[in-house]
């Protein structure tokens, strides 16, 4: 951050009214990527205390509470949880297929050779874990949870790494989140695909047919926000009512988001010189046409930018410091027993993420370059990747969301809440030996 804010110190400064002076500090901190980790905590661990106070009944029983929404026949029933994990979350689910877009097209996973590492790693890093789960729970009614230790938590993720600085080489620090961008990939698909019960075919074409309709927007050039906006409620509502999870929507379209500006820079040089040369008349202002030389303006700098780089970047914040910190107050709540910490769910969970995880992402890892398909970027060492595997066993966020789709039926809430207490001491336990790890091997003065 503050290398950017020296690139642009010859700027002048804009007029500042006094609320701009109190909430820029704010700001600057909503755009510390670990900051949406920290405060993910802090949420986490408010509604555990909340779930085992005196007032754990009003607490749970606030998340069930009845809404609906109709519109003269059409009605959908739901409760405040559900909303927040059907309809909030799909904004979640879109800002992961904007960043998935961006690093298929911009990022590290847009070379094959450099994308082959985290790749493999992410697959093993997802094939373990759940085999791991399924051999324990083999037979039983909680084989359903395969999905859970799956899946791995960006933010949390993001958090450990800056707290251990540059004890995590940046080499590393690339490969983890181009694998967790992956592993989000493959949570998609086991959302999509494996735990999708009682398809509405109409439902889900017309959906599709929505999603083909923005396709053609975009093709011929429609850029308002408002448009897209209601599309993508209208997709949303298709997909609810389809029995497809409904935040599938919101990865489709976010996947479908175009990573090239309109204006390119070149253009936008000869845009605002052009401009300037109006501005320097000696009667620049005093025509009220010349209102229109600064919609020019406004026009062409904000179309410079991609539509996926303004969306992630107006997203981020709401969805990293007011979604997803929801989604824990509304779901991290259980009461913890050592019972549910024994049973055999919780157990198979921890497996998964703490034994799974790290042996998957390590095993697939040694494969991959062992065969010549990948290597070892500098600075990454066998030892430094199994601290990140273990890194990557912490699955809060996604973890949760495919627990609450395993056993969402009334008869599976008990089952749910060992679930989620596995997910919960799993993380934690992944976080302490892969930060760890990593605090032993790695020196302190690398970067």
């Amino acid at each position: 951050m503050a290398e950017d804010h020296g690139k642009h110190d010859r700027l002048p400064e804009l007029p500042q009214e006094p609320v701009q002076r109190w909430v820029e500090p704010l700001t600057r901190f909503l755009h510390v990527e670990a900051a949406g980790g920290a405060i993910l905590v802090i949420c986490a661990a408010t509604a555990l205390v909340l779930a085992n106070s005196p007032w754990s009944e009003e607490y749970l029983a606030f998340w069930k509470t009845p809404m609906s929404f109709a519109i003269g026949s059409f009605k959908v029933k739901g409760y405040l949880q559900h909303w927040i994990n059907d309809g909030l979350m799909t904004l979640f689910f879109f800002t992961v297929g904007l960043e998935v877009k961006r690093e298929l097209v911009l990022g590290e996973l847009k070379q094959l050779r450099r994308a082959a590492l985290p790749v493999a790693a992410a697959i093993g890093g997802m094939v373990l874990p759940a085999s791991l789960y399924f051999a324990m729970q083999y037979g039983q009614s909680g084989v359903r949870g395969w999905g859970i230790p799956m899946a791995t938590d960006i933010a949390f993720v993001v958090g450990c790494m800056a707290i251990l600085g540059p004890r995590v080489p940046r080499s590393l620090r690339v490969m983890l989140l181009s694998l967790a961008i992956v592993d989000d990939i493959g949570a998609i698909l086991v959302i999509a695909i494996g735990y999708t019960e009682n398809l509405d075919w109409t439902a889900l074409a017309l959906g599709f047919a929505g999603i083909v309709f923005v396709s053609a927007l975009a093709k011929i050039g429609v850029r308002s926000v408002g448009i897209y906006l209601v599309m993508g409620i209208l997709v949303w509502f298709a997909f609810h009512e389809s029995g497809v999870h409904a935040t599938i929507s919101g990865v489709i379209l976010g996947l479908m988001t175009p990573t090239r500006s309109w204006v390119s820079t070149p253009l936008l040089d000869k845009a605002m010189d052009a401009a300037q040369r109006v501005f320097n008349r000696a009667d620049f202002g005093e025509d009220e046409d010349d209102i229109e030389v600064f919609q020019y303006v406004e026009f062409a700098s904000r179309e410079a930018v991609s539509p996926l780089e303004r969306l992630e970047s107006q997203l981020h914040p709401w969805v990293s410091f007011a979604i997803m910190p929801v989604f824990a107050l509304a779901n991290a709540g259980v009461a913890l027993e050592l019972s549910g910490l024994l049973s055999p769910i919780a157990v198979a969970i921890m497996a998964g993420l703490v034994i799974g995880k790290p042996l998957g992402v390590f095993l697939f890892s040694w494969l991959a370059v062992k065969s010549g398909i990948a290597s070892l970027p500098k600075g990454v060492t066998w030892s430094r990747l199994i601290g990140g595997g273990c890194l990557a066993g912490i699955g809060f966020t996604m973890a949760m969301f495919i627990a609450s789709l395993a056993f969402k039926s009334a008869e599976m809430e008990t089952m749910l809440n060992h679930a989620k207490i596995g997910v919960l001491f799993g993380s934690v336990l992944s976080a302490a030996i892969g930060s760890a790890i990593l605090f032993a091997v790695a020196p302190r003065k690398e970067s």
